[in-house]
């Protein structure tokens, strides 16, 4: 994954300079955005050059454009700050997130209604769970991840591991989304993620040592493509980004929420703390800072299967922001990309299920072999899995005598649409787990 760097300007002269003078043969290329992208240098120098400037000047007068919107962040790296541009494509994608992850207008039922939301959030869960790990290296099928964590049973392989670990992880932040980060915090965030699944069971839950050396590699060629700060450093690093982290409230300089979310992912992976199981730390302190300044649909939605689908990219996007004056615009322009699709993955989901229970509803109305409070119990069930229907509730609500009611149900049970249980005298009915599949008709 090589890049060319940046040209450095002429002995002699200054970039702004050579910027001004671009600027004076043609004031139309002092632009941050090229037809709406954030390129570097490594793609500027492939557009064709302009009539009266060259690729160089172009890249200077592009940098001085871009340093009018820079803020600089609070931490650096052989001592150059980071930053960031609020660029028009970052501000369009933010309103469009504050829009869809934050606020309840239009949003489906399944996750506003308190009775089916918290099947959609363990299912999130267990996805985000398998993707990340996946990214890592994890190697097993989402169905035996899936079964593994519903019944809690004990992992196999270091990779069901793996798996299961990041899915406590999604449950400790979601535990944890009120309470400000601190060092001891993210140190066990660490053990959470990475128990038995390193070399040596010592690196969970600690940064790594002065002789631990570590360093990301491209696998394509092995060339080292990132070198982290020095381990001595950490402590104190690690202290400034829990206070980057916590720093919200208008007794602090205002950064977009989701910004700073992404921001902090981009800092934990960058300084690299740990011996292992940084990727996966950071993408889930990503999901604790959305949960904390509120964005509620995150709980809901999956970033690493989006970044799974084109992991170079994502790769490519920390490449990008350190050849280029640690500029994390890159990086945040790609983050909001990859959360724009997850949000709209989910809701692409959720219609697609709505539209199937609403077609086997339809069908459902054909059949003559079920009474018409039978088709409203089966009704109801397919958009509410979590029910659960007694002989009296059902009885009430059809206004039938108790013996019909019963014998609703227990017909519904011998059908194998519903299941029964006892609690003390009460009978309960609660739907089969694959209900919409056995209520399709056959072809």
């Amino acid at each position: 994954m090589k890049l060319q760097h940046p040209p450095r300007r002429p002995p002699g002269q200054n970039s702004f300079q050579l910027a001004m003078q671009a600027m004076h043969k043609d004031p139309s290329a002092f632009q941050i955005e090229q037809d709406g992208k954030y390129l570097h240098w490594d793609e500027l120098r492939r557009r064709p050059a302009r009539q009266d400037i060259t690729h160089e000047e172009w890249w200077h007068l592009t940098k001085l454009a871009r340093s009018q919107l820079s803020r600089h962040l609070p931490f650096v790296d052989d001592k150059l700050a980071f930053s960031f541009a609020m660029t028009d494509t970052i501000q369009r994608l933010v309103h469009e997130v504050d829009r869809d992850a934050s606020g309840r207008i239009e949003l489906p039922e399944d996750v506003t209604n308190q009775q089916t939301r918290d099947r959609y959030v363990v299912n999130s869960l267990i996805e985000e769970a398998f993707r990340s790990s996946q990214l890592e290296g994890a190697s097993t099928t989402r169905q035996v991840a899936k079964e593994m964590i519903r019944n809690r049973r004990e992992p196999r392989t270091v990779s069901e591991r793996m798996i299961l670990n990041n899915f406590y992880a999604m449950e400790w932040v979601r535990e944890h989304k009120d309470d400000p980060l601190s060092v001891e915090m993210l140190l066990e965030l660490h053990a959470l993620l990475t128990r038995e699944t390193l070399d040596t069971t010592d690196g969970e839950g600690r940064f790594r040592k002065s002789d631990e050396e570590i360093a990301v590699v491209d696998p394509n060629d092995g060339e080292i493509v990132h070198r982290p700060p020095d381990a001595s450093l950490l402590s104190k690093r690690m202290e400034a980004l829990c206070t980057f982290a916590n720093a919200t409230g208008p007794d602090h300089p205002f950064i977009h929420p989701v910004v700073r979310a992404i921001l902090v992912h981009f800092w934990l992976a960058y300084d690299h703390p740990f011996v292992d199981g940084n990727g996966r730390t950071a993408r889930a302190l990503f999901y604790w800072s959305m949960l904390r300044q509120d964005y509620w649909l995150t709980e809901f939605i999956s970033i690493s299967r989006v970044i799974k689908k084109a992991r170079t990219q994502y790769d490519r996007a920390f490449l990008l922001t350190e050849t280029d004056d640690n500029d994390t615009t890159y990086f945040l322009l790609h983050q909001l990309k990859v959360l724009r699709q997850a949000i709209d993955e989910l809701f692409t989901y959720l219609k697609r299920k709505a539209q199937e229970v609403r077609d086997v509803e339809q069908k459902l109305r054909v059949r003559d072999d079920l009474n018409n409070r039978q088709l409203a119990v089966l009704s109801h069930v397919l958009r509410h899995p979590d029910s659960r229907i007694t002989i009296e509730g059902h009885q009430a609500s059809h206004r039938v005598a108790y013996q019909t009611a019963r014998t609703d149900l227990l017909g519904l049970v011998e059908r194998g649409f519903l299941g029964q249980s006892k609690v003390g005298k009460k009978l309960y009915f609660t739907p089969v787990q694959d209900i919409q599949r056995k209520l399709k008709p056959s072809k």
